[in-house]
């Protein structure tokens, strides 16, 4: 009976976001574990079977790192960031728009839907500068690392009219074509942007956001905007969540309806939090 309900629940849920794009951030964990990789994989799939029109951008660090020990290659970071010479972003594209993403492709034809793995090189569709970062009042060059100067949506709108799901690595080109990393939740949420997506869903390793660390009880279901931003201001949310919040609340700002958190270890995860009341991670709102 709890099941049946479920599912009724979720019909209003899946009417309000038929023909609607939902742009998902797919890493961490979930990436690295065979049979939660295939569930994940199954609900997107489901998306599309129920008339949404998913975009998948995926990350690959542990991927990545996997590689340059084989290769006896050292990884280095700075401030978070990778620090890629031309070796390094050689072996970056080759497991990105080769082996992850081609995965990724292969695991949803398996599930019955249409889809085709890209970069963001293809087309021109992320056009990228080289960013450098401070450390001390000092710009410091990291290599090819990038960020997003501009998004072309013409090669995504175009699998959305084949019935197609794009399947996006985390690479951009700049004019002199130099191929550049970019970190994945930044392009997930310029590309959501772009899109004017009605949902942006960033699929992590926590459950959501606290407003106390240590706190399990204060775990955040709902928040606008502004207090994210005073929550990064106090250092509550630090380290590796913060390009996530930062890509979420340029995203909101940019016309994209809701953001969402949320564990994409958790079973399911991506499906109650789009298709219940209670949602399963955290949303963020532009109040």
């Amino acid at each position: 009976m709890e099941d049946v309900k479920i599912l009724s629940q979720a019909l209003s849920y899946i009417m309000e976001f038929h023909g609607k794009t939902v742009v998902i951030k797919y890493g961490g964990n979930a990436m690295k574990d065979e049979e939660t990789k295939e569930k994940v994989i199954r609900d997107i799939a489901l998306l599309k079977y129920v008339g949404m029109f998913p975009v998948v951008v995926h990350g690959g660090g542990p991927a990545i790192n996997d590689m340059l020990g084989k290769l006896n290659k050292k990884s280095e970071f700075k401030m978070g960031n990778r620090v890629t010479d031309r070796e390094t972003i050689e072996i970056v594209e080759m497991v990105l728009g080769g082996k992850v993403n081609k995965e990724i492709v292969s695991l949803l034809n398996k599930n019955g839907t249409r889809a085709v793995g890209i970069t963001g090189k293809d087309s021109n569709m992320i056009m990228a500068e080289k960013k450098y970062i401070d450390i001390g009042g000092e710009k410091v060059d990291i290599g090819y690392v990038g960020q997003v100067k501009k998004i072309d949506t013409s090669i995504i709108e175009n699998f959305f009219k084949a019935g197609i799901i794009p399947v996006i690595a985390p690479l951009g080109t700049d004019k002199d074509g130099n191929t550049y990393n970019i970190n994945a939740d930044y392009v997930a949420g310029e590309i959501a942007s772009a899109l004017k997506a009605t949902k942006l869903i960033l699929m992590t390793d926590i459950d959501g956001l606290y407003r106390e660390l240590e706190d399990k009880s204060s775990f955040i279901k709902e928040i606008d905007i502004l207090e994210v931003i005073q929550l990064i201001q106090d250092k509550t949310i630090c380290g590796g969540m913060i390009p996530k919040v930062e890509s979420c609340v340029s995203a909101l700002k940019n016309g994209v309806g809701k953001v969402h958190i949320l564990n994409g270890e958790k079973e399911h995860s991506l499906l109650m939090e789009l298709f219940t009341k209670d949602g399963i991670g955290t949303m963020i709102i532009n109040g």
